[in-house]
């Protein structure tokens, strides 16, 4: 990495130093004993090929310099923290770090980068893998492990960023990883693991900082660019593998590049006529008064499977309204009616896969049997992430599609709340919205957007307009629309509480096996929760 060679003297200068050193071929090696910048002796010596140096009395001459180290326990803290990220540096090499004859850390170099990286996060579960394949011989590239961003993660696990195999910290690069994760990752948590990015040593500038912590990139944007889509390329890729593991998808499709929401990408869909016709799209659920009013049984028995053979996901139409007479309140069924069976879901590469739907819990959490054991569903998570998608591909198409109201509604603005409304009038159209100033500060809406279902529309107006009120430059405005969008989905997503029928619960599932992205809401809360057969029976301690 270029040490740097006036080092040596520097650190002899105030310690008691030993350097032994053997070339390759040589059958003797060098020693040399300097006390504090004093060269006491060189000798022959036999000693294994390589060089090693033993620092100690660190500051022994220079007291007043000594009083500024911190707690032994803190600078040991610093000493393995060099360790650790020139471990991950070069995986390679095998490093041993021993302190007062206890060895604390053995990273032996049989380890996978990805093993190693865990055995110092202290993590053990599955890790994303972001590598992406250079397109030309030499040309710049990324590579490296994410821990999922729903997981919880320990004290000592970070994000690591590496340019050309030196640790580095550098607010860019850790910012390009969190916009790959956008919609991912939780409004708080920062992204945790190691991205190691390799570029031409005269795209980069590393002697800007004295311990060259820090770099200079000759295209930053470019490279911001770069990491944030090879991160966005991963957790694509990453959901595959989900639907794989729940759906029993057999078969990988290509990922769909989803454009992402925002003023660059968008920029030439605004510049579009506003009166283009406009494809509706229905996706939503039935209204609450709609819904078959009756609880989901758990599963009481093994009938034969029933399946679908749709190659194409159900549009979720509105249930008839129950008409059968209430039963006495204390009158009980004689058998519960039968809901539990076999979901058969078919994906756009007619590959078949089982999931077994066993009920609803507090008409919230969808339970289900897979193969791993019991899973768990967050209705609302899982409609929202499907509704935004939706928005987020019609939106950069300039196509959202309008729901015009049957009676028009009236909304009092305040004075902040009507200059918005005249400012982002064109891109409030584009969502789907229809108003007409009515004097004052008084507007009526007309249309919303059709996703947006039976959301009531001043609400949904406001919410739109707290957005736009926040925008404060920065991220804020970059991700502006993507915080659009996920309110518009979030009002508009079936809510918790709400029962559904078996079909509505069928729809739902079919959707998340066919989609590109539904692993989490866009707030970046989990959608599905898989409780293992294996931990079910710790619970209860079985062993068979």
């Amino acid at each position: 990495l270029g040490f740097r060679g006036e080092a040596i003297p520097s650190i002899a200068s105030v310690s008691q130093m030993t350097v032994t050193s053997r070339p390759a071929g040589s059958p003797l090696g060098s020693q040399a004993v300097i006390n504090y910048g004093r060269l006491i002796k060189v000798h022959a010596t036999g000693s294994a090929y390589g060089t090693q140096f033993e620092v100690r009395n660190l500051f022994g001459n220079t007291p007043a310099r000594r009083k500024f180290l911190r707690t032994a326990r803190t600078e040991l803290g610093h000493i393995d923290e060099v360790v650790q990220n020139y471990a991950l540096g070069a995986p390679e090499v095998s490093f041993i770090l021993r302190i007062d004859g206890k060895e604390l850390r053995h990273l032996d170099n049989s380890l996978t980068l990805a093993g190693r990286l865990g055995q110092i996060m202290s993590y053990h579960g599955t890790l994303i893998d972001i590598t992406d394949s250079p397109t030309a011989p030499g040309s710049q590239r990324v590579f490296g492990y994410l821990i999922p961003p729903e997981e919880a993660v320990s004290a000592s696990a970070r994000l690591r960023t590496f340019v050309n195999g030196r640790a580095i910290r550098d607010r860019m690069m850790a910012h390009a990883v969190t916009e790959g994760l956008r919609s991912f990752l939780m409004k708080g948590r920062n992204p945790a693991g190691l991205v190691h990015l390799v570029l031409p040593a005269g795209e980069v500038d590393v002697n800007v900082h004295p311990a060259k912590h820090e770099v200079r990139f000759r295209n930053s944007r470019d490279i911001h660019l770069y990491i944030s889509q090879a991160v966005a390329r991963a957790m694509q890729s990453c959901q595959q593998q989900i639907q794989s593991s729940i759906f029993g998808r057999s078969q990988m499709r290509e990922v769909e590049q989803i454009p992402q929401a925002n003023s660059e990408t968008c920029k030439e869909a605004f510049s579009q006529d506003l009166n283009t016709p406009r494809q509706p799209i229905s996706v939503e659920f039935p209204a609450e008064h709609h819904r078959e009013q009756r609880h989901i049984p758990v599963l009481r028995s093994s009938q034969p499977a029933t399946t679908t053979t749709s190659s194409h996901y159900k549009q979720i139409s509105p249930q008839p309204p129950a008409t059968a007479e209430p039963e006495p309140a204390k009158q009980q069924p004689s058998s519960p009616p039968e809901f539990a069976k076999q979901t058969r879901l078919i994906d756009t590469d007619h590959t078949e896969g089982n999931l077994q739907v066993i009920g609803q819990l507090d008409d919230l959490y969808i339970l289900c049997q897979s193969s791993e054991g019991l899973l768990i569903i967050d209705q609302h998570a899982a409609h929202e992430r499907l509704l935004f998608e939706d928005l987020r591909r019609q939106y950069c198409s300039s196509r959202i599609s309008s729901q015009h109201l049957l009676f028009p509604e009236t909304i009092e603005l305040s004075l902040f709340q009507s200059q918005l409304v005249e400012k982002y009038l064109e891109e409030l159209e584009k969502m789907g919205f229809s108003l007409r100033h009515f004097g004052g500060n008084t507007y009526v809406i007309s249309a919303i957007p059709g996703l947006a279902g039976r959301c009531a529309a001043g609400e949904l107006l406001l919410d739109m307009l707290e957005q736009f009120g926040a925008e404060n430059g920065g991220a804020a405005r970059e991700n502006r629309f993507d915080h659009i969008l996920a309110t518009m989905a979030c009002r508009a997503a079936v809510k918790a509480g709400a029962r559904l029928s078996e079909k509505e619960i069928e729809a739902l599932l079919e959707r998340m096996a066919k989609a590109d992205l539904f692993s989490h809401c866009p707030h970046g809360r989990p959608v599905w929760k898989n409780i293992s057969r294996a931990e079910i029976k710790k619970w209860f301690h079985r062993t068979s």
